[in-house]
């Protein structure tokens, strides 16, 4: 994921539902996360504005698991991405500035929930965030969006509205398997609405080198894939499993994690 200052192109970049909720569940409940897309996000764009980079992180799921793990307790915001949606409230007034340089949030809560049905009558109703973002984005280097762990129509608002698309595979079973259906939704998405997405990667997350399971998911899916995929993978670390329970950006309170030095620093094959 490269922001090229020189050409000032800025990019808008969705982060996928994780393979672990999105086709074959482990966990039996769609609304379960376990990929670490939401910690990916979050210490990306914590990384990103360390860098000097202004960012936005947008959270888009409706469990707002995004704004929870920035600090943000539901008193401290009155608007959220799902008023910006119906239009009770502009971009601008939702976004929270600067809660760490460089870095701004729009939040999310439960409200999100019921935009299925609520949309559904709606023209255009797949264009409803594109629409929002493009009012800003000239604002930020990169916009992040932080999705739901099911395909609905906020999967698809976020893939409409972004120019390319991070996955996160969980080094587990039916990780390939998975990671094909994403694709294929990604491939349909370009075709009717947004003929501009790319694919910006593949990031593994979890690993456990004490497993084979782990090495056979890695080398299966690289094996398989004739896409970027990151040299980067992102270890399984308790450290970083407990970061929401601290309301803490890890990349600055414990440098020193394997885990959390991968995750912000993911470098392309």
């Amino acid at each position: 994921m490269c922001y090229n200052r020189k050409s000032n192109r800025r990019k808008v970049c969705f982060f996928e539902k994780g393979i672990y909720t999105y086709g074959t569940n482990h966990n039996n409940s769609q609304s379960e996360g376990g990929v670490g897309k939401t910690t990916t996000a979050i210490n990306l764009s914590a990384c990103l504005a360390e860098a000097g980079q202004h960012v936005m992180l947008v959270d888009f799921d409706p469990q707002g698991n995004a704004s929870s793990g920035l600090g943000l307790e539901q008193e401290d915001f009155d608007k959220t991405v799902y008023d910006m949606m119906i239009e009770e409230a502009s971009v601008n007034e939702c976004i929270i500035k600067e809660i760490q340089p460089n870095l701004d949030v729009l939040p999310s809560d439960m409200n999100l929930a019921g935009a299925e049905i609520e949309f559904q009558e709606v023209e255009n109703k797949e264009k409803l965030l594109s629409s929002c973002l493009n009012q800003v984005r000239d604002t930020y280097d990169f916009i992040i969006i932080d999705c739901p762990p099911s395909l609905n129509i906020l999967t698809i608002n976020a893939l409409t509205a972004a120019d390319t698309v991070l996955v996160p595979i969980q080094c587990e079973y039916y990780a390939l398997e998975g990671l094909n259906q994403v694709l294929k939704t990604v491939d349909l998405v370009k075709r009717k609405l947004n003929p501009e997405l790319e694919l910006e990667g593949v990031v593994f997350t979890m690993y456990d080198a004490r497993t084979n399971l782990s090495l056979e998911v890695v080398e299966s899916v690289k094996s398989s894939l004739n896409r970027t995929i990151y040299k980067t993978i992102i270890p399984r670390n308790v450290r970083l499993a407990e970061a929401p329970s601290t309301v803490c950006l890890l990349i600055f309170t414990i440098p020193d994690q394997r885990g959390l030095r991968a995750t912000g620093c993911l470098r392309q094959k």
